[in-house]
């Protein structure tokens, strides 16, 4: 292989079967890139306990022209697994994801998604568990209790913002919604 690959092991043994699916990863993924200029994997064991063995990750720094990928950092436990050949393959399988997506941006290849229909709270009748959005067209739609995902009912205010699914039909108090998601402070936009 003429990719220049770095393989280490940090608070593990050395493993002759991890280096070698290190290596076969890493080839696969030299082709599928195309120019992998380098790659360093470390493989790591964290938090050894007394009763029980850690968690593996292993730490992937890739560099193509134009472009450092780098997967499995510290605080990403996602990748953190029991089995180092399950950690190994995870990372990989994240890197190739990563390195796909510039490819497609690069060749200008990236989806343009519409947004959800967002709207505001307007009106809240908690007793009868239900209330009422009004969405960015100013249509007011009905939603019951049940249909509020991520929140309570209790917890949601006059003036928040939720993003809405409409049902097709209508219900007895006109357009009803199939689900209602509030949205972060830290999302909202101007007033709907």
């Amino acid at each position: 292989m003429d990719l220049p690959l770095e393989i280490s092991f940090v608070n593990t043994d050395r493993s002759a079967a991890v280096e070698k699916l290190v290596q076969e990863r890493a080839q696969a993924l030299a082709r599928h890139c195309g120019r992998l200029i380098k790659c360093r994997v470390a493989i790591e064991m964290t938090g050894r306990h007394s009763r029980k063995g850690g968690k593996f990750r292993a730490r992937i720094d890739m560099k193509l022209p134009r472009r450092t990928i780098v997967v499995g950092k510290a605080q990403d436990s996602a990748l953190a697994h029991d089995d180092v050949y399950v950690a190994v393959r995870r990372a990989f399988d994240a890197a190739r994801r990563q390195a796909q997506d510039f490819t497609r941006r690069r060749r200008g290849e990236v989806k343009a998604h519409e947004a959800p229909p967002h709207g505001r709270v307007v009106k809240l009748f908690p007793e009868e568990g239900y209330g009422f959005v009004r969405m960015a067209d100013g249509q007011e739609v009905y939603f019951h209790r049940n249909a509020v995902v991520g929140a309570d009912l209790a917890k949601l205010k006059i003036g928040d913002e939720v993003r809405v699914s409409v049902h097709e039909g209508e219900s007895e108090k006109g357009p009803q919604a199939g689900t209602v998601r509030p949205v972060g402070r830290r999302h909202l936009g101007p007033e709907a």
